[in-house]
């Protein structure tokens, strides 16, 4: 969205893309019968992402479920989701490449939600987002290892 040039519709999607994936975390964690609530909340997380990346309404042609998948990663923990973030935020820095910035937090968040929970359905729910979002990155990863992905210049400024 922010390579339309129309950065506060990129911010608005990236917000309410967020919230889709927190809002989601947030309805089953407090509604979910006790004894069930850490397999619903993970389900849901999965659930959320891929409704957002296939949805019925669009012919299943959806988004790749990155801002979606933040959402549900803040939702699961905070410093699970700030991690993610975190670590976005710093290989965009570097790169100015979105897709690559997006491949590298998804592809570490399950190493840290391990470290978090141990080994619960949360790392595997963790895992299975990755794997969902590298598969929809999948062009994305031949343009990278060509060296044709697009990158947000330097005077594009992302506040702006």
């Amino acid at each position: 969205m922010l390579r339309s040039g129309k950065r506060i519709a990129a911010a608005l999607t990236l917000l309410g893309d967020c919230a889709k994936g927190w809002g989601a975390i947030y309805i089953v964690r407090e509604f979910a019968a006790p004894s069930l609530a850490d397999a619903a909340i993970a389900t849901a997380g999965i659930a959320v992402v891929l409704g957002h990346m296939f949805p019925i309404f669009f012919r299943f042609a959806g988004g790749k479920g990155v801002a979606t998948t933040a959402g549900v990663l803040l939702g699961f923990d905070l410093a699970l989701g700030g991690s993610a973030l975190a670590v976005w935020v710093i290989i965009f820095a570097l790169s100015r490449t979105s897709s690559l910035s997006a491949l590298i937090s998804a592809g570490l968040a399950p190493f840290v939600a391990w470290g978090i929970f141990g080994f619960t359905i949360y790392p595997v729910a963790v895992l299975t987002l990755t794997l969902l979002i590298f598969w929809r990155h999948k062009e994305n990863i031949r343009n990278l290892i060509s060296g044709k992905e697009s990158q947000l210049k330097k005077s594009d400024k992302i506040g702006s």
